[in-house]
């Protein structure tokens, strides 16, 4: 049996599991581990395979990523779950609510989803393989954190989250960055499939995001059958960590609401 993904936990109640970028670890959801306990959850946020403590996985796509995303739901004891996905975290969120609906609560995607064509989806991933390029020539991953996280941020970015985003990036491992970076254009799921996800759906991204730009997200709220956008005017590609306070009262309202069975 594969071994689970290393996780950190707080708080108790119903179980919110948090997937986070391929940019970072668990500490980009460090706000809302604590925000989710605080409000009466218990707050999960993984380290993906490959980050963190960890195993990598063979093969590195999203079928063996939301595959094991769901063993450690299934770990958890926990019934169905919310999932909080950010950026390519938000991509394994959606391919393990396909596979297993029935497990997954409600859905919470910041800023990730499909990309809107395979340019969209080069305009994402070049600027990362050409930092993480230039860090191979010398160089670590704290540099490649200071050159690619200024970039991306909106311009009313919180300091202090800009500050915990590059030191979650600089954490990252170079080998497998570059395997995350290498699947991120492999996500497969077309319209037709997720417009058969009957499963209550919030979509965050900030106005300033250049990877995954406001037209990517309100085109998947529309094949969504169960999807609302929310755009954080002055944030870029890290809602959670530029307005934390703005993105944890959409979250806590969204998870506290009653399910509306169709």
């Amino acid at each position: 049996m594969a071994l689970l993904p290393t996780f950190t936990t707080l708080g108790s109640g119903p179980t919110v599991l948090m997937l986070h970028d391929a940019d970072g670890d668990h500490l980009t959801f460090a706000p809302q581990v604590e925000t989710l306990a605080s409000a009466g959850y218990r707050a999960v946020a993984w380290d993906m395979p490959g980050y963190g403590r960890s195993a990598p996985i063979e093969p590195y796509t999203f079928k063996a990523l939301a595959e094991s995303c769901l063993a450690l739901a299934d770990a958890l004891q926990a019934g169905p779950v919310a999932l909080v996905g950010h950026g390519m975290g938000a991509m394994v969120a959606l391919e393990a609510a396909v596979r297993r609906p029935a497990q997954v609560r409600r859905l919470v995607l910041c800023a990730g989803g499909p990309a809107l064509d395979a340019q969209a989806a080069e305009d994402w991933v070049a600027p990362r393989l050409q930092a993480l390029q230039a860090l191979e020539a010398g160089g670590g991953m704290q540099q490649l954190a200071e050159t690619l996280v200024p970039r991306f941020i909106g311009t009313g970015a919180l300091p202090e989250g800009v500050r915990l985003a590059s030191h979650a990036l600089s954490q990252v491992y170079p080998g497998a960055y570059r395997r995350a970076l290498e699947a991120l254009t492999s996500f497969d799921r077309g319209a037709a499939v997720l417009a058969r996800l009957h499963v209550p759906t919030l979509l965050v991204g900030g106005d300033g995001d250049r990877c995954t730009p406001p037209a990517a997200l309100q085109a998947l709220a529309q094949v969504l059958p169960d999807a609302e956008y929310l755009r954080l005017p002055h944030v870029g590609h890290w809602p959670q960590l530029e307005d934390p306070d703005s993105f944890d009262a959409a979250l806590l309202e969204f998870l506290a609401r009653p399910r509306v069975l169709h």
